[in-house]
């Protein structure tokens, strides 16, 4: 059975070394030292390691059952789930005005990349709920605060987001799920949703479904989309639960992972909801779930890639496999450990140097959460939401790969589900499709987010790379790594140069680049991430850390992704140079 250890370790270097986040002046962060970060990082990592990580190949193999439309979830999962309730963990970052830590989000995604890892499956019933515990905050009057987030911050009440129906799914102007007002100012809601993750089971008193629906009358497409409260059990004044609502699990889908969540289809038969922010604005209220889901979906590739590559590295160390072509290693053996051969090390080395950059990347991404929401911080703002579509689509996409690399050092072990390795990849899978599909999430990044305020975050982010380089030039040992990422830095403003010059003529000129691009971001993102982390590593070696081994091999690790993995920026802007034509030279018919 595979195991989880969590990377406690390299989690606190991220926060301290490279982000310094006690120095910050981002309200909540003086509160960061390490001691308190170490103490937080290590119960979680205890918990995750012990208690939730045992379970993933037990929810991979019961799986849900639903039964007379209650959903049984795998042996285990209520146990955990009260010891993660009991805990305070879903409410880490939460106000404590509704029974939360407030604790900056930076932390909490520390902690959550620890629960992804270990259990995505299970992981999912809170991070569902706190999404949807989000959106409230954000969107809900103070009736509907005091009524729902109390309960959903403790995961006493868990939440659901309700958007895909049978016939639309990134298009959701098509929905077809209906609103009708009444006198009462409540709405009765009918329409059938699909793929709704932790719709139905039995570890919360309650479960509050966010649903999209359109009121009758309003505006076409999706500018007639509403959102709307609707609980399981309808909520009484004094907060006790009431009558059972009109929503019910039809069906379970069968997946091709997470099997430990209950993905359901949710039928709504004259439910009652409450509007929850303004009519035709559900999109606006939604996306507030939508942007935190993305992130925290980036942060499930980057998880199920570090669980997978902990895994293929033990192996690898163990298994003995042939022997070293410069001399044999283990003479005493039959044959050397598998990590004594060059193409071993490389898928090795491309897991790790992709774990390590992308959890600083993704932790970097929470700081500027941070200083936007605590600092009010609007630069910082911006430059979050252009990096959303970068995070959520590269980090997946990345991480899903690495999860087959990981399989490939088991060779033909690696295929057989007596060892695991298949659930990493088969769980990873549904990350590129899910709170938008990677494609859609490049289409984003190169429609949208590139041309916001005029271009502004994507000069900011470029000035945040130059000034970088410029800075460090002249530091001794930093040559290995300011000279790639200049370079990378080009290929990355030549890309956005030429879908200026040729993206309004062409909108397919652009568009057939787009996911070209956001991977030609994500690895820029990568290289300046490993690039802040060699600066501060050498800068630890040169005050005489006793802990020298753990440097020397981030900067050899990053040495590694700069030379093995940042190159492939060029490959990705000859690609989008190359333009619309190859891509769309067929007719439909030639297919």
């Amino acid at each position: 059975m595979p195991s989880y250890t969590a990377p406690t370790k390299d989690l606190q270097y991220v926060l301290h070394d490279v982000l310094h986040v006690s120095d910050s002046d981002v309200p909540g962060y003086a509160e960061l030292e390490p001691d308190f970060t170490s103490a937080v990082l290590e119960e979680a990592g205890k918990l995750t390691s012990e208690v939730i990580a045992p379970l993933n190949a037990v929810g991979d193999t019961e799986g849900c059952k639903l039964e007379n439309g209650v959903v049984r979830v795998p042996t285990g999962f209520q146990e955990a789930f009260d010891q993660v309730r009991e805990g305070g963990w879903p409410g880490l970052d939460m106000p404590e005005e509704y029974g939360g830590q407030n604790m900056p989000y930076v932390l909490g995604t520390a902690v959550g990349e620890m629960f992804s890892a270990a259990n995505q499956a299970f992981t999912m019933y809170q991070g569902l709920t706190h999404g949807a515990a989000s959106a409230i905050l954000a969107h809900g009057s103070d009736e509907q605060k005091d009524t729902y987030l109390p309960k959903m911050v403790s995961c006493q009440w868990t939440g659901t987001m309700n958007l895909t129906e049978p016939h639309c799914g990134t298009d959701l102007g098509l929905m077809r799920t209906k609103a009708e007002p009444q006198d009462d100012g409540t709405y009765k809601l009918t329409g059938q949703k699909i793929f709704i993750s932790s719709g139905e089971h039995e570890m919360a008193e309650n479960i509050i479904h966010l649903v999209l629906a359109k009121i009758p009358g309003g505006p076409e497409g999706i500018k007639g989309v509403s959102l709307f409260i609707v609980p399981k059990f309808l909520v009484k004044d004094d907060g006790s639960l009431g009558d059972r609502n009109g929503v019910t699990c039809g069906k379970l889908e069968e997946k091709m992972g997470i099997h430990g969540n209950s993905t359901c289809v949710m039928n709504y038969d004259g439910a009652t909801g409450y509007l929850l922010g303004q009519e035709h604005k559900g999109m606006r209220a939604m996306f507030t779930m939508m942007n935190e889901a993305r992130i925290g979906v980036g942060m499930q590739g980057l998880a199920q890639a570090d669980v997978a590559y902990q895994n293929a590295l033990a192996y690898a160390k163990d298994r003995l496999q042939g022997r070293d072509v410069t001399g044999a290693k283990n003479p005493d053996g039959p044959a050397d450990p598998l990590i004594v051969h060059p193409d071993v090390r490389r898928m090795l080395m491309d897991q790790k140097s992709f774990v390590e950059g992308g959890r600083a990347f993704i932790l970097w991404g929470a700081s500027l959460i941070d200083k936007a929401h605590r600092a009010e911080d609007k630069d910082a703002d911006g430059l979050i939401s252009l990096m959303t579509p970068v995070i959520k689509g590269f980090l997946t996409d990345e991480g899903f790969d690495m999860t087959i690399t990981a399989q490939q050092v088991f060779g033909g072990h690696g295929y057989i589900e007596e060892w695991g390795m298949s659930q990493f990849a088969r769980d990873a899978r549904i990350a590129m499709i899910y709170e938008g599909a990677n494609g859609v999430q490049a289409l984003d990044l190169v429609g949208r987010k590139l041309a916001q305020d005029g271009g502004k975050h994507v000069m900011a982010y470029f000035d945040l790379v130059k000034t970088f380089c410029s800075d460090n030039k002249d530091v001794e040992g930093m040559a290995d790594f300011v000279e790639p990422l200049k370079k990378a830095s080009k290929d990355l403003q030549a890309a956005g140069m030429y879908f200026m010059q040729n993206g309004m003529k062409n909108p397919n000129a652009a568009l057939s680049g787009s996911n070209d691009f956001m991977h030609l971001f994500g690895h820029v993102c990568l290289g300046l991430m490993w690039s802040m982390m060699a600066r501060a590593s050498l800068k630890a070696l040169e005050d005489g850390t006793p802990d020298a081994a753990f440097h020397e091999t981030k900067l050899a690790t990053g040495r590694y992704y700069m030379t093995r993995r940042l190159p492939a920026t060029a490959m990705h802007l000859a690609r989008i140079e190359s333009g619309a034509d190859p891509v769309m030279a067929l007719d439909a018919e030639a297919f």
